[in-house]
């Protein structure tokens, strides 16, 4: 006969949020919140401590219904004040603000002080949630300074001063890291830049792979190859666009092979341009693992910037790498599929041969 502890065991094992409890899933806090009968504590599902006896736990929408239903908060987990996760981000973003007002690239040690962390701990905070080191930070955004200056401004070298760079030399340097090209050739659109590029068909039709000498810098989809053809000519409009010979033809292969069967990996170098939100984005979506999704929150919550959802959604679209940064993982919160640039039922069918391969 079944007893009412029996009853009050399968109840908690029945509810998913159980499942949480039991994987100490930092994910799940601020979600919900469980408490322990014997001991009169609720905490948030990553606590922890030792797992309770299933017929001991009830769960709570909030604190404040943990607390008006007579439980304390756990000391160990703090459930009453904001997550471990959550304390971070707020840091970091913080911090990138400092990277981005401040003239000079700051040192790891400065950020570190400044957010009462070690180094060591920093850098690997940072990184965890925008998927960026400080320097790899600091690093895009004086990236996407000098392009917004070369686009603006009256000359190179201002442009140059205004990004913080303390001399023309420096820039130089790294400016091919930086832009992709000369700053002459980049305020050119391009201008004296060889792209490489070729169509190929897969079974979710015409695919064109454009490589600069840096790497691959676009993989279009669509219906029409001179639609795609003239998609890379608006995005490099002065370089000088160069068809594939029979090596680059087997570049094309590659990337039809990974369209075609996602198991077999895609490791190829990248040419990947945009500002350093997008960059925290695009490094977002390629550590997703193939056969998983995230939604648009998810994504804002891991570069720590969980109000910029719409943002996410606008680094989706503005991908130009299909496949390679992998845009199609990503799903709306309620798990359905939303918009795709290159179609929805390209999006579907990805995530299908992920799931099954």
């Amino acid at each position: 006969m079944k007893t009412k502890v029996d009853a009050l065991a399968a109840e908690t094992l029945g509810d998913p949020r159980w499942a949480a409890v039991l994987a100490r899933d930092a994910g799940a806090d601020g979600r919900f919140f469980y408490s322990v009968r014997t001991t009169g504590v609720y905490c948030r599902p990553s606590c922890g401590a030792r797992t309770p006896r299933p017929e001991n736990v009830a769960f709570h929408a909030t604190t404040a219904a943990a607390e008006q239903a007579g439980f304390r908060a756990c000391k160990r987990c703090k459930p009453g004040q904001p997550s471990l996760a959550v304390r971070h981000a707020d840091q970091v973003a913080e911090l990138c603000r400092f990277i981005q007002g401040a003239e000079q690239p700051p040192s790891l040690e400065e950020l570190a002080d400044r957010a009462g962390m070690s180094p060591y701990h920093l850098h690997r905070v940072f990184k965890a949630v925008t998927g960026l080191t400080p320097k790899g930070y600091a690093a895009a955004h004086r990236a996407e300074r000098i392009r917004d200056g070369l686009s603006r401004r009256g000359s190179v070298t201002e442009a140059i001063y205004d990004a913080g760079f303390n001399s023309s030399g420096r820039f130089y340097e790294t400016s091919r890291q930086v832009l992709g090209m000369t700053p002459t050739n980049f305020r050119a659109g391009g201008a004296n830049t060889q792209i490489h590029f070729a169509v190929g068909e897969c079974s979710l039709g015409p695919i064109l792979v454009a490589a600069s000498d840096r790497g691959v810098c676009a993989i279009l989809m669509g219906e029409d190859p001179d639609a795609l053809a003239k998609d890379l000519q608006d995005r490099f409009p002065q370089a000088t666009l160069v068809g594939g010979d029979a090596e680059f033809e087997r570049l094309v292969a590659r990337v039809v092979g990974f369209v075609e069967a996602p198991g077999v990996g895609l490791d190829l170098p990248l040419d990947v341009r945009g500002t350093a939100f997008q960059q925290r984005v695009w490094q977002a979506l390629r550590e997703i693992p193939a056969g998983k999704t995230a939604s648009y929150t998810d994504i804002a919550e891991r570069i720590g910037s969980p109000k910029s959802v719409r943002a996410v959604a606008q680094a989706c679209g503005a991908n130009a790498l299909a496949v390679a940064i992998p845009c199609h993982r990503v799903v709306r919160h309620d798990g359905a599929l939303s918009g795709y640039r290159w179609g929805v039922e390209r999006k579907r069918v990805l995530l299908e041969r992920e799931a099954n391969r």
